[in-house]
């Protein structure tokens, strides 16, 4: 949140990824031809294990399977289109790589993550870090929606997300999990220019995709933008 310049609210917020966006270790992410707006977060993927609902964070622990990496990509130019919901900012087909197997008996405390593209970092951070920790989580969305065998929940990502482009390699590392490869390519077609909502490089757009202009957040007033190319 330091790196959009906003306070994190009270309460963790949520959003939906549909199984439609889960991808493989080493599979390909697919940018969609006529989108530039692709960033890469690297995260801790929790995998439930039995059905949870309205549970204590000290007894989720009970109710996960176990951990894997997970790379929670975006795909910000839609980001002003879809409000709230992130539907197709973070559930288009393939934006949900997980791997390369699952751990279990995993202490998430005082682990290392890290994102490299083409080699290089570019996320660094510990899960020591997390406003709110993995069982806390958990037991948060069991509130009010049951949790069943093989769901997954992503636990947040360290800042310095940023746009990647096709040929990029992207991998996650997190210390005891392994690390998750993926390459970004193009298409294979175009979204649908005639119906619904189209790829927009708005101020919302770019200012998330980049994370550091900050428009919306009163730092400056709005501006035009040149278009940038992906």
């Amino acid at each position: 949140m330091d790196e959009f310049q906003i306070r994190l609210p009270a309460t963790p917020t949520y959003f939906h990824k549909p199984t439609s966006a889960l991808n493989s270790h080493r599979g390909a992410v697919v940018r969609p031809e006529g989108c530039k707006w692709l960033n890469y977060e690297g995260e801790v993927a929790i995998v439930i294990g039995r059905t949870a609902r309205t549970i204590a964070p000290d007894e989720a622990g009970e109710y996960i399977a176990g951990y894997t990496v997970a790379n929670d990509y975006g795909l910000h130019d839609f980001r002003d289109t879809d409000a709230g919901s992130m539907l197709r900012v973070k559930g288009s087909d393939t934006l949900c790589p997980l791997g390369p197997g699952l751990v279990t008996d995993w202490d998430f405390r005082s682990k290392r993550l890290r994102t490299y593209v083409n080699g290089e970092v570019v996320q660094d951070g510990s899960t020591d870090e997390m406003t709110w920790d993995m069982h806390y989580l958990v037991a948060d969305i069991a509130r009010t929606i049951t949790l069943y065998p093989g769901d997954v929940l992503l636990s947040g990502t360290p800042a310095n997300s940023r746009p990647v482009r096709p040929g990029d390699v992207v991998e996650v590392e997190v210390e005891g999990l392994g690390r998750l490869p993926n390459h970004i390519v193009t298409g294979p077609i175009p979204v649908r220019a005639a119906v619904g909502a189209q790829p927009t490089e708005s101020e919302e757009v770019l200012s998330t995709a980049l994370g550091g202009d900050w428009e919306f957040r009163g730092i400056r007033p709005p501006r035009r933008w040149a278009a940038r190319r992906g």
